[in-house]
């Protein structure tokens, strides 16, 4: 079978197969990237935050007619309702740990900043973004945080300051990952960091496996694991509260804390979403994402079923053009195979002329998403994947009207035209 009688052919019907090339050339570039945007939010989804996530909840409250916080005074009367309120949680007997917490991974709301092994933040070399986690002793076994170097706060580190206070503590965790970028041999441990600028001096004291940011955007992708944790109890007229529960309790546990806060102090707010399950924390996080991957495979779908569709119909159209040249050639003594082989091979050409135009655009889309929306580079192997994905698409798509074109009888090429 040779290539030469089918562009012929193919020359009288320069429009249909200018349109189905175009056809897949447009799904293919589009399938790429929608495939590859579906594969990056799938993996943004599954990716670990460094918590152990089972059976914790987190605790969101506001004070009603408290302090200020303005003064040293005022400060203190807010720590004394935040160990209240930490007293009482402990207390719950489906409650195995508590910590006071700013916020924790995925919950959207951050302290950012940077880190620097320079004294002046400005000098060239060793600086990296931050997110700032605030805790007391506990932070580390409620959150279920793996230490791999050095050792965890004890009670006696742990301070307490104003929401305002930018003052900076002289001892720290932070993750690996930040530890291995300001300083890449590995040696953090002990070593002496200084936060946001300030002169002041914070001892590394231990190395944490893993700790996500809170915030889930593209915007934190070039620091997603670069975590300081600070001693501090945050005294504000908020606060949040980072609580484990007893295994298999997690729900008790948090019917238990409304009724418990508000039975310690009447003067608060707790509504409906001020106890909420880091399953939950999770779900709201990445209800975009899987929203948006939900939206692209639905879009491929679409496009892949329209594709075959447009094969489909052509090829079928083109079957009963040529009814009578089908016949002719079966009479010549060409086999049903051969029929069919012959509609498969057009296919493929059509296919595989479009399929390298929509190399090209997919290409193209890539870039262009990249330049306005933060995408990453689409890696090869989507595109040679969708070009055997189209090919394929196609074979199929041809098969049937291909079939019938092959149970064409000979006779056919004796009756009149």
């Amino acid at each position: 079978m040779t290539i030469h009688p089918m562009i012929s052919a193919l020359r009288k019907h320069k429009a249909g197969v200018v349109l189905i090339a175009l056809q897949i050339a447009l799904t293919l570039a589009i399938v790429c990237n929608a495939v590859f945007i579906i594969g990056q939010r799938i993996q943004r989804v599954n990716r670990p935050t460094g918590l152990n996530e089972q059976d914790l909840f987190l605790v969101s409250q506001q004070w009603v007619g408290a302090p200020a916080g303005d003064d040293a005074d005022s400060i203190q009367k807010l720590d004394a309702l935040q160990r209240e309120d930490l007293a009482t949680l402990r207390a719950l007997p489906d409650v195995e740990s508590v910590t006071p917490t700013n916020s924790l991974p995925l919950l959207n709301s951050s302290w950012n900043g940077s880190a620097s092994i320079n004294a002046d933040a400005k000098l060239i070399g060793g600086n990296a973004r931050t997110t700032y986690y605030f805790g007391d002793e506990n932070f580390l076994r409620t959150l279920g945080l793996h230490l791999v170097a050095g050792r965890d706060f004890n009670a006696g580190d742990v301070i307490n300051k104003g929401f305002r206070n930018t003052t900076e503590p002289g001892m720290i965790l932070v993750t690996k990952a930040l530890g291995d970028k300001l300083f890449p041999k590995g040696d953090a441990l002990g070593k002496v960091i200084y936060l946001d600028g300030s002169g002041t001096p914070s001892t590394i004291i231990g190395e944490v496996e893993r700790l996500q940011v809170p915030a889930t955007g593209g915007w934190v992708s070039a620091f997603t694991w670069n975590a300081t944790i600070e001693p501090v109890r945050l005294n504000a007229n908020f606060s949040r509260y980072a609580v484990r529960a007893r295994p298999g309790r997690l729900q008790a546990a948090m019917r238990e804390v409304t009724p418990a806060l508000y039975k310690a102090n009447p003067m608060r707010v707790l509504d409906d979403d001020s106890v909420k399950s880091f399953a939950d924390i999770r779900k709201e996080a990445y209800r975009a994402d899987v929203g948006m991957a939900a939206l692209m495979g639905v879009i491929c779908l679409i496009l892949l079923g329209v594709t075959a569709a447009g094969i489909v119909g052509l090829t079928s159209f083109w079957v009963g053009q040529r009814h009578r040249q089908i016949g002719v050639r079966r009479a010549l003594g060409a086999r049903k195979a051969d029929i069919l082989h012959y509609f498969q091979m057009e296919n493929l050409l059509i296919a595989g002329i479009g399929a390298v135009a929509g190399v090209a655009l997919a290409i193209g889309l890539n870039l262009l998403l990249m330049k306005h929306y933060e995408m990453d580079r689409m890696p090869v192997l989507y595109v040679l994947a969708g070009v055997a994905m189209v090919l394929a698409l196609g074979q199929g798509a041809v098969f049937a009207p291909a079939r019938r074109a092959s149970n064409v009888p000979p006779v056919v090429a004796t009756r009149a035209a």
